[in-house]
């Protein structure tokens, strides 16, 4: 529920309806269920803080009626210090229940992100190809700020409203029949006219959302590393400041239409309360004339009035709140309920000691095409939308049940790998060669299983990948990627994510075989430098000769290379060429290879073309065949055998 000018309304259009099952609500008061005894708590307090709302009127009709009249000083005192008292005591319970629903609310988005983060870092990597970073970053926050809304701040407040309005009707009742049946006559009028109002402010307060998303992704693409230097390159700092200004204005000229539709909201809510409180004097004044009713009996009933229908409003917009804010656990749920395409077998195998033998028997892989295992894109009630054309400022717009069709990424080839099978030895080195798109880069996914083969096996020291546990065979395998990443942090942090438990001499030796300590020695902080987000503070050279060195830290048994130089200068190729040979010594190393010399020194080289291995050899092998290795090399080798670059 949102709050206008203190008064409450619901985000929730007319057309959007979420429901509630009995299933997602039996699951959800499942996290509940830790914190029983907690709500029970705040469940009593509330009934104690709604009976202790009720004796004030109480008390000022007292002491109009008789204190006053009776000229009672004693009496006077004691509710004197009743009118003190109560409020005190009612604080202090107020200020116990906030931290008991704080305690409840933070402990069940505790227990939804672990939850949550946990199975997220177990999926397989073609649901993060599928799926939107910022998708996921919603449902660890806003869904689970929602889900707990629904238990620590829904929940008790449904509740509280409930006991609030029964007592209160019950003591108006008691006090004065005619003027609570009065203040009940009028109830339609206030709910209508909240309502209707309340729609148009909906209507703003959706919209401004959806300003502030536009306004929020030109924020989000331009100022990150890689949007402000694609600014700076095509000079269009002003376009993009008067870009940002039209989004920005949208965003205040919505927040003045707010502001004031908020408090004609808020005024004309007031003004139906003001008619019922001032029917309530009318016919109570006429009363006391008429000497059937006490001046004390008014003021407590108008005093009660303005709780009742704030009240009445709460459980009237109870309903779409509740649902609403179930619908995050909804969409929680989903993905804590996504099946792991890549999991462990009860039983798996714990690799211990391992040679490095690689087998690939007859493998076979196409990427996923089925949805169980990606999210579905959502239309989230009362919240903005995905922008999906950021510079233009396109919003996504959803089908009538509120979801947008996903399809998964596929690739042109429907089948990536086709029947691959070869077979490394330890202290080996294979080769990966062949034109953009071969299958190369998918290859080398599939032995640290970050994707399992739709057909055939591949073996580890005769050990089928789907018997072993993930952690070992990850300890078993290290792997350098055409793209380095590194951490926003320092280089020893990012170094010692390979072991956290390496001593600071280890740390250095990995460096010395990476060619990469002395430049580090260097820097003004030595090992404690923090790299800069991705590594942008280093060059392309730096940044892999980091990565080489984490991943020899790593000690792995079997190695995987994108080798990625082409694009550095030749005296970082030549540091980091030295560093490889250091590295593969007595390991089984993949290379994706990008230069001749790291040809020339391969034990086999793979030539991959549409998926298949068509050619295996060395070089002199695979040049007096005539093939696709001997084009290859004669279109990109000739004459240049040190700098040229395998596509």
């Amino acid at each position: 529920m949102s709050m206008v000018h203190g008064f409450p309304y619901s985000l929730s259009a007319p057309d959007e309806k979420p429901r509630v099952t009995l299933g997602l609500l039996k699951r959800v008061l499942g996290y509940a269920r830790p914190y029983t005894r907690l709500i029970v708590l705040m469940f009593a307090i509330t009934v104690v803080v709604a009976g202790l709302s009720l004796l004030m009127p109480l008390i000022l009709r007292q002491l109009i009626d008789h204190t006053l009249v009776d000229r009672n000083l004693p009496q006077l005192w004691w509710l004197v210090a009743a009118l003190v008292a109560l409020p005190i005591a009612t604080s202090a319970l107020n200020v116990l229940l906030r931290r008991i629903n704080a305690g409840v609310g933070e402990g069940v988005v505790y227990d939804l992100r672990v939850a949550l983060f946990s199975h997220l870092q177990r999926m397989a990597l073609n649901f993060f190809t599928n799926t939107k970073v910022g998708e996921l970053m919603s449902r660890l926050n806003n869904d689970v700020v929602g889900a707990q809304n629904a238990i620590s701040n829904t929940m008790v407040g449904i509740v509280s409203s409930f006991i609030q309005t029964v007592a209160l009707l019950v003591v108006m009742f008691s006090l004065e029949w005619r003027l609570t049946l009065l203040s009940i006559v009028i109830l339609p009028l206030f709910l209508v006219a909240a309502r209707n109002l309340g729609r148009r402010l909906q209507a703003i307060a959706r919209e401004q959302l959806d300003l502030n998303a536009k306004m929020n992704a030109v924020m989000h693409e331009l100022l990150n590393i890689s949007g402000a230097l694609l600014v700076k390159l095509f000079g269009r700092a002003s376009t993009e400041d008067e870009r940002f200004k039209q989004r920005a204005a949208a965003v205040r000229d919505a927040g003045v239409r707010r502001a004031v539709t908020g408090m004609l909201f808020f005024a004309s809510i007031g003004l139906i309360s003001a008619i019922g409180v001032a029917l309530v004097y009318g016919l109570g004044g006429y009363l006391v004339i008429m000497g059937t009713l006490s001046i004390g009996t008014i003021v407590a009933m108008a005093a009660y009035l303005g709780s009742l229908y704030s009240a009445l409003q709460n459980l009237t917009n109870a309903p779409v709140d509740f649902a609403t804010s179930m619908v995050s656990f909804e969409r929680v749920f989903e993905v804590i309920d996504l099946p792991h395409e890549i999991g462990e077998k009860p039983g798996a195998l714990k690799l211990e000691e391992t040679k490095g033998v690689l087998e690939f028997e007859d493998v076979s892989f196409q990427y996923p095409k089925t949805e169980k295992s990606l999210l579905k894109d959502v239309k989230r009630f009362g919240q903005m939308q995905d922008v999906v054309a950021v510079l233009s400022g396109g919003a996504q717009t959803a089908p009538a049940n509120g979801e947008t069709e996903k399809v998964p990424v596929s690739q042109a080839r429907e089948q990536v790998l086709d029947h691959v099978s070869f077979r490394a030895e330890p202290g080996q080195l294979v080769a990966l060669v062949g034109p953009s798109g071969a299958g190369k880069t998918t290859l080398t996914y599939l032995i640290p299983r970050l994707y399992d083969p739709t057909s055939g096996q591949i073996l580890i020291d005769g050990h089928d990948l789907r018997d072993v546990t993930l952690d070992s065979l990850a300890n078993q395998i290290g792997m350098v990627t055409q793209e380095t990443f590194l951490f926003h942090d320092t280089i020893r942090v990012n170094m010692l994510y390979a072991d956290p438990d390496a001593t600071p001499a280890q740390v250095q030796a990995a460096a010395r075989a990476a060619n990469i300590h002395d430049f580090i020695m260097g820097l003004p902080k030595g090992y404690d430098t923090v790299v800069g987000e991705r590594g942008y503070r280093l060059s392309g050279g730096e940044k892999q000769r980091i990565a080489l060195a984490r991943v020899i830290l790593k000690n792995p048994r079997i190695l995987v290379l994108d080798e990625a130089t082409s694009s550095l200068d030749s005296e970082s190729e030549a540091l980091i060429q030295e560093a490889l040979k250091r590295v593969m010594a007595g390991r089984t190393s993949i290379v994706i290879a990008h230069r001749l010399s790291t040809i020339l020194a391969a034990d086999i080289i793979l030539v991959m073309d549409r998926g298949q291995i068509i050619e295996r050899g060395n070089h002199q092998q695979l040049l007096a065949r005539g093939g696709l290795y001997a084009r290859l090399y004669e279109t990109q080798f000739h004459g240049d055998k040190v700098s040229s670059t395998l596509t």
